[in-house]
């Protein structure tokens, strides 16, 4: 097999440029908060992402021969362990965290947006350290090879290609004639909407640094706050409903966001996908209000009706920023809570999870499957948006929902060895593969992860890369065929 080693070392050193550059800021933070081991911490790794980066880049040059698609799957695989191993030194050389596979644990959950966390006790850490937290989710919510395309077109690289692999969603919709073009319109309404973010939060009482950290767990749908007690330490209705509007707006599909700008708003009504999302979100908000109400005698209507909408949203989005502590909800409530785990955002999103798309066109591969039990000669295409899917991305589509099942199987079986309970087990091993956050039981929204094994903290680690790279991205590295196309089996 041939690799494009030069192509690889120079995407690499360019990505730790990027990581450098975008530690300035929790350094500047440090310095003048006086975080002295912080501070340290911050310059120690931004000297050596530069230096890194900087010999990858000078010493070789860009392969002649054209990416190909098993260049693409290692390139985009390396940059996110490139990313989450650099993202980690700041947590474990600040002494942030006890040891490097916690500040790797940390680190693969903000840059995959996922949220869960090591850490007890949030509120005793430096500001720099959490600011840093908070912005991987920043970075990682829109993607990291499609930030590298978007500002960095100088590579030389097939963005395209890269992009494919990491890119949320079974179709990748195309809104320019240059990858990098689209990358850049994409950031531009990312940019846009973070900085709205920030403004409404600041109205609404919150410091900019609070604004800002928070913004970039919602548009990021990451969800790691610096309070112990998540959104609902700013005991405001204001601030829950700014946050689950964005939260909301961030698992919409990006690509919808430019073609409305261009040609009409109508175009998000038109989209399947954009109906369904709300549609599962109002239903099972009502489910969850109104049963929740009744359990309760019709207490505080109000609030459990926000509550139930903030965490449906928190969920679906995959966030899991909280405001009420679900799973001390009753059982029913908390069933609906888990459904969600399985759905996730909508694709070219910032949202992870199985996808909206994948879950409609389940379902409407079972509607057909009934219909032609029932008239067998009939010809029922699937459709979305008045489009035929091809055979092909049916198949694709029926392929990731049973892998997407299977590793959610294997994750739980590997943290099974731990001998917690079942659904510790399930929901921490759906939580990491759907970037989500938050489980039941042990690893609840007002729980952690720190008291897993440090085996069980890579399996999770892993298993949110893993989620966070649609899952071909990586397993395609552990194919024998991969590493040899050539051989005989």
């Amino acid at each position: 097999m041939s690799y494009k080693v030069g192509t690889i070392l120079r995407v690499e050193g360019s990505l730790l440029i990027i990581i450098a550059v975008s530690m300035l800021m929790p350094l500047t933070i440090a310095y003048f908060n006086n975080e002295s081991d912080a501070f340290d911490a911050f310059l120690l790794t931004i000297s050596l992402c530069i230096v890194i980066g900087l010999l990858s880049r000078s010493l070789v040059s860009l392969s002649r021969q054209p990416l190909k698609n098993r260049d693409g799957f290692l390139i985009v695989s390396l940059s996110w362990l490139t990313v989450a191993f650099f993202g980690a030194i700041p947590f474990a050389a600040s002494g942030a965290m006890d040891s490097f596979i916690d500040a790797f644990f940390e680190s693969c959950s903000g840059f995959t947006t996922t949220g869960s966390s090591i850490l007890t006790d949030i509120e005793v850490l430096p500001k720099s350290i959490l600011f840093w937290r908070s912005f991987t989710h920043w970075l990682g919510g829109m993607g990291i090879i499609v930030f590298i395309t978007a500002v960095m077109p100088m590579f030389g690289l097939t963005g395209q290609l890269m992009a494919n692999y990491e890119t949320p969603g079974p179709t990748k919709d195309k809104i320019a004639a240059k990858y990098s073009d689209a990358s850049r319109n994409l950031y531009k309404i990312y940019i846009a909407m973070t900085f709205i973010e920030i403004i409404l939060l600041k109205f609404g009482g919150l410091t900019w640094y609070d604004a800002a950290v928070h913004t970039f767990g919602t548009v990021g749908t990451g969800g790691l706050s610096t309070y112990n007690d998540s959104i609902a330490h700013f005991n405001s209705t204001y601030v829950e409903l700014v946050v689950a509007v964005f939260m909301l707006m961030a698992a919409l599909n990006f690509n919808l966001y430019y073609i409305s700008i261009k040609r009409g708003i109508s175009n998000f009504i038109k989209d399947e996908e954009t109906r369904f999302y709300f549609f599962i979100i109002g239903v099972v908000t009502g489910c969850i209000a109104v049963y929740n109400i009744v359990f309760d005698h019709f207490e505080d209507m109000g609030e459990k009706l926000i509550n139930a909408f903030f965490q449906v949203v928190s969920i679906i989005t995959t966030t899991g920023y909280m405001t009420d502590d679900f799973d001390a909800w009753p059982t029913f409530s908390k069933f609906m809570i888990f459904a969600l785990f399985f759905v996730g955002g909508c694709a070219s999103s910032t949202g992870g999870g199985i996808k909206c798309i994948r879950i409609l066109v389940g379902l409407k591969l079972v509607k057909r499957g009934v219909s032609l039990k029932i008239h067998p000669n009939r010809i029922a295409p699937i459709t979305i948006n008045e489009k035929e899917l091809g055979s092909e991305t049916t198949i694709r589509i029926s392929n990731f929902l049973f892998t997407y099942l299977i590793m959610i199987v294997l994750g739980t079986m590997l943290l099974s060895i731990n001998g917690f309970d079942f659904m510790t087990n399930l929901s921490a091993a759906a939580s990491s593969l759907g970037n989500i956050g938050p489980g039941f039981n042990l690893v609840g929204p007002t729980m952690n992860y720190a008291f897993f094994s440090d085996f069980s903290k890579l399996v999770c680690s892993l298993l949110m890369i893993i989620g966070r790279l649609e899952l071909f991205t990586v397993l395609v590295l552990f194919s024998r065929n991969y590493w040899y196309p050539d051989s005989v089996r």
